[in-house]
């Protein structure tokens, strides 16, 4: 019998919200992300309950034992129960009436096989009891072991009730799949046959998929594989994949954790911001970032006038494109820039400047202190 186990199973607040459903007669069975992570060793977040019990009874059933019971999905049948500031989604098991792409509209069911057939991987279609003992209604143990990701059922079906599949079938095999041995024929062709659908989807939710997905350890082979079956072009236009295992490699050398909006950096394309609906602040960091990559700036003057963190970030990209080594010093270089502290003030020369003129002198002398890799003093500038 396989079993799952960990604090984010045995703390007193999830068992108390299992005990909850169970000694009312109903099941509380851990599933999706918490077990697969379990059972892959990765990092459990979130916590997803399925039981039989129907949403007005799982909010009867909290508010009894004094737990918070908000509705957040209710018209899905999802609630959230807070227990010891930890949240629990409960759903109730839930089949597919209708799907558009987008949204789906179901009918609660009282057996898990129905819940299970309306998931999207085998993967994520394993449930636990809240003493670990592992059920596998479809087989998704065994894909599991093999680190493999295929669709429950028919791909082309899953992939037409909600589209953003396609995008989550990538990033869950970035994630946790075994590059070298390729991904589902079946699940690939299906996505060719069918990426025109993902137009259908707002562009946040492509935005929020694609970062994560490019938060993974090594995205580059899946995201060559995007590429290949015409997705990564379709929802970012000019796109270009080439830098992007550069970039990884050169991350991974320097011991520069990973950052998604680097990577997104690194592989351009036309109206990225807006293609993926990004905030004004990752649409402006990812605009300084490119515009300090495409200079000829060095460590410690990109610390200096930006930061130590976007200077890294530009020399990364640089070197990525360029597919040049880059030397593990320019971490203390650039945070030497970012520390350093211009010692001429306007007021030094305003004697003698005004206006624009005022202006042109100091950055005149700006650059002769830069240039001296900031080794002048104010006196030897201003002499």
């Amino acid at each position: 019998m396989v079993t799952v186990s960990g604090d984010w199973l045995t703390r007193p607040s999830t068992q108390a919200v299992c005990r909850m459903l169970e000694a009312a007669g109903y099941q509380a069975l851990l599933v999706g992300g918490c077990v697969r992570n379990a059972l892959l060793d990765a990092p459990v977040s979130d916590i997803d309950i399925s039981t039989d019990a129907r949403p007005d009874q799982v909010i009867k059933l909290a508010k009894a034992s004094g737990l918070k019971a908000i509705p957040t999905g209710i018209d899905h049948g999802t609630i959230t129960v807070v227990a010891d500031g930890i949240a629990h989604e409960i759903t109730t098991f839930r089949k597919d009436v209708e799907t558009d792409g987008r949204r789906a509209v179901v009918a609660f069911s009282e057996h898990l096989e129905d819940d299970a057939h309306r998931r999207d991987f085998t993967m994520n279609a394993l449930y636990a009891h809240a003493d670990g003992r592992v059920i596998d209604p479809l087989g998704g143990l065994a894909d599991l072991q093999q680190r493999r990701f295929r669709f429950i059922d028919d791909a082309e079906q899953r992939i037409r009730e909600d589209y953003l599949r396609i995008l989550r079938y990538f990033r869950f095999h970035a994630w946790y799949g075994d590059a070298s041995a390729g991904m589902d024929p079946d699940a690939l062709a299906a996505i060719a046959a069918h990426s025109g659908g993902l137009d259908s989807l707002s562009k946040e939710r492509i935005g929020v998929e694609m970062l994560k997905l490019l938060g993974a350890p090594d995205p580059s082979p899946v995201i060559a594989t995007m590429r290949q079956c015409g997705v990564l072009g379709h929802i970012l236009e000019g796109a270009d994949d080439r830098g992007l295992a550069p970039l990884v490699h050169l991350e991974n050398t320097l011991e520069v954790s990973a950052d998604p909006l680097r990577r997104l950096a690194v592989l351009g394309g036309q109206n990225v911001s807006v293609s993926l609906r990004l905030s004004n602040k990752y649409t402006q960091r990812l605009r300084e970032m490119r515009d300090a990559a495409s200079g000829v700036m060095g460590a410690a003057e990109l610390g200096y006038r930006h930061d130590a963190d976007l200077a890294v970030c530009a020399l990364l990209l640089r070197s990525a494109w360029l597919e040049m080594p880059l030397p593990k010093s320019v971490m203390s270089e650039a945070k030497r820039g970012d520390q350093a502290e211009f010692p001429v003030r306007a007021a030094d020369l305003i004697a003698r400047f005004q206006g624009a003129a005022l202006g042109a002198e100091l950055r005149r002398i700006e650059s002769r202190w830069i240039a001296s890799d900031f080794q002048l003093s104010r006196d030897q500038l201003l002499s």
